[in-house]
C-alpha cells in the first residue's frame, strides 16, 4: 500500500529538514497512488481509490461553483446553499441527513470558497451505499424549505457578524480583499454583502441551485476500504439516472473571462479602518498570480521563506528579535483559480508606532530579497513543502481532498507532479527576483486596523 512507502519518504524528509541535501522525492514519483477515474454519461467524474488499512472510507463531492458566480445583489448565494444542504431533499428529508449519517458513527462537514463548494464525510464502510444514496438525492432534489430558509438565513448573518463586523482581523481581510479585487469577482466575501444576504429570496437560490448542481458540474471522490468496480455500479445506480444542467458549459465559458479578474486596484494606497482594536494590526497587500502559474509558485516559495514559522526570516527581524515591534507576523500567497494577493499580516505591540513601522516595513522590504533568500532557507522550505505533501496523503480524507482539488481546478488528479517538479526546480535566482519584483516599487496597499483611527460612521 501506497501509506507503508509514504512513511518511509517522511521519515527520510524529516530527517534531512533543514539541511542543504537534494530530495529524492521532490518530483513526485515516490507517490504512487492507484486511482480508478471513469466520467458517466452525464458528466457526473468519479475518482476511487482502494485503502483497506481499515474498514472506513472517505467521500468528497466537489462542486465547481462558488462565490465569484454570484451576481450583483446575490452575493453569498454558494455559502448560503452550502448551509441549506444539510436541511433536507427529497428521499432523505429535514434531520435525516446528519441523524443517519452520526448514528452510523461517522461525520460529515461542507466548506465554500470564491472557487469551489466541497462537501465530505467519513464514514465506516457498510455505510457506503446509503452515503452514495443520500449524496445523489441531495444534488438535484434539494426541498428549501421555506421556514428553515428564514431560519438558515440568521444562523448566516450571525456567522458573518462574528467574521467580520464584530472581528477587527476579519474587517481588515475583508476590506483587503475589496480593496486589491476591486470590481473583480473577487473583490468581497464568500458569505456575502450583508444586505444581499438579508434580501435574497428562497426561489433566486433554488434557481442557483438547479443551475449549478449538476452531475456536470461535480466531482466525486471515495477513498477507503472500498472495491473500485462495485462502487462504481453503486454510483451509476444512483447517479446514473441524473440530468446534467443544460447550457452551463456556455454560462462558466462567460463567467471565467479573464478580464472580469484583472487587477483594478489603485497602487499604492494606504486604508485605515475603525474597530475595536486596542493595539494596531496592519496588512500590506501586493497583487499576484493565479493558481497554475509558475509566478505563483514561486511567491508560495518567498511567503513561506519570509513568514512560515517562528524561525522565519520576518519572524526573526520583528517579533523573536530583542526589541521586537509586532506580537505576530505572518505572509501568504493566496492563489485564486483567475487572481491571486500576496500579503504580510501583523499585529503591532502597544510601544510600537504604526506610522514609524509602515516605514521600517516599506524601508526594511529592500534586503528581504538580499538577506531572507538563502541556499539554506530555500532547501528547508523545499523539504517542509515535500513533507506537507506527503503527510496530506496519510488519511482517507487527505488524499480525497489531495486528488479532488487537482481534478477540480487542473483537469487533472496528477498535476501534483507537475508542482512538486516546479517546487523542486526552483533556485534562489528565482525566488530573489521574484522577491525583487515584487518589492522594488513600493506599490503595495497597507491597511491597518485600530481603534484610534477616525470612525467614519462618528
Amino acid at each position: 500500500m501506497f501509506q507503508k512507502k509514504l512513511l518511509i519518504i517522511l521519515f527520510l524528509l524529516s530527517s534531512c529538514a533543514g539541511t542543504d541535501k537534494k530530495l529524492s522525492a521532490g518530483n513526485g514519483e515516490d507517490i504512487n497512488i492507484e486511482v480508478f477515474k471513469t466520467t458517466l454519461d452525464n458528466g457526473l467524474r468519479v475518482l476511487i481509490v482502494e485503502n483497506h488499512n481499515l474498514p472506513i472510507f472517505s467521500y468528497y463531492t466537489f462542486y465547481d461553483v462558488g462565490a465569484r458566480y454570484e451576481r450583483k445583489g446575490q452575493t453569498g448565494a454558494s455559502h448560503f446553499l452550502e448551509h441549506l444542504m444539510f436541511k433536507g431533499a427529497k428521499k432523505y428529508g429535514p434531520g435525516r441527513f446528519d441523524t443517519l449519517i452520526e448514528g452510523n458513527g461517522g461525520s460529515t462537514n461542507a466548506f465554500t470558497t470564491f472557487d469551489s463548494t466541497v462537501y465530505y464525510e467519513n464514514l465506516p464502510v457498510k455505510s457506503l451505499e446509503m452515503i452514495i444514496d443520500m449524496e445523489a438525492d441531495r444534488t438535484v432534489n434539494l426541498l428549501l424549505d421555506p421556514k428553515t430558509f428564514e431560519s438558515e438565513r440568521n444562523v448566516v448573518l450571525e456567522e458573518r457578524k462574528l467574521r467580520y463586523e464584530n472581528s477587527p482581523g476579519g474587517k481588515l481581510y475583508l476590506t483587503m480583499m475589496q480593496k486589491v479585487f476591486k470590481d473583480t469577482p473577487y473583490g468581497g466575501s464568500v458569505i456575502g454583502n450583508k444586505k444581499d444576504v438579508e434580501t435574497i429570496t428562497r426561489n433566486e437560490v433554488y434557481k442557483y441551485f438547479k443551475k449549478y448542481y449538476a452531475p456536470n458540474n461535480a466531482i466525486l471522490l471515495i477513498v477507503g476500504d472500498v472495491d473500485a468496480r462495485s462502487t462504481l455500479n453503486i454510483v451509476k445506480k444512483y447517479y446514473g439516472g441524473l440530468s446534467a444542467s443544460k447550457n452551463l458549459k456556455m454560462t462558466k465559458v462567460a463567467l471565467d473571462n479573464p478580464k472580469l479578474y484583472s487587477h483594478k486596484a489603485k497602487y499604492p494606497q494606504e486604508v485605515k479602518i475603525y474597530a475595536n482594536s486596542p493595539t494596531p494590526q496592519f496588512i500590506l497587500a501586493y497583487p499576484s498570480y493565479p493558481m497554475g502559474k509558475r509566478e505563483a509558485f514561486v511567491l508560495d516559495m518567498l511567503s513561506s521563506i519570509l513568514g512560515d514559522g517562528e524561525s522565519s526570516y520576518l519572524n526573526q527581524i520583528y517579533v523573536q528579535n530583542k526589541k521586537p515591534f509586532l506580537t505576530r507576523i505572518g505572509v501568504s500567497n493566496y492563489t485564486l483559480k483567475h487572481n491571486g494577493v500576496f500579503f504580510i499580516s501583523g499585529h503591532l505591540l502597544k510601544k510600537t508606532n504604526l506610522r514609524k513601522f509602515k516605514r521600517r516595513l516599506t524601508r526594511d522590504s529592500k534586503k528581504f530579497c538580499r538577506d531572507g533568500i538563502t541556499e539554506r532557507a530555500l532547501q528547508k522550505t523545499k523539504n517542509q513543502y515535500m513533507i506537507a505533501y506527503y503527510q496530506q496523503l496519510q488519511s482517507n480524507a487527505g488524499v480525497a481532498k489531495f486528488l479532488g482539488f487537482r481534478e477540480n481546478f487542473f483537469g487533472d488528479y496528477n498535476y501534483y507532479k507537475k508542482e512538486l517538479g516546479i517546487y523542486n526546480s526552483m533556485t534562489v535566482k528565482d525566488v530573489r527576483n521574484a522577491c525583487e519584483t515584487l518589492f522594488k516599487k513600493n506599490h503595495g496597499i497597507f491597511l491597518s486596523v485600530w481603534n484610534k483611527h477616525r470612525n467614519k460612521k462618528s
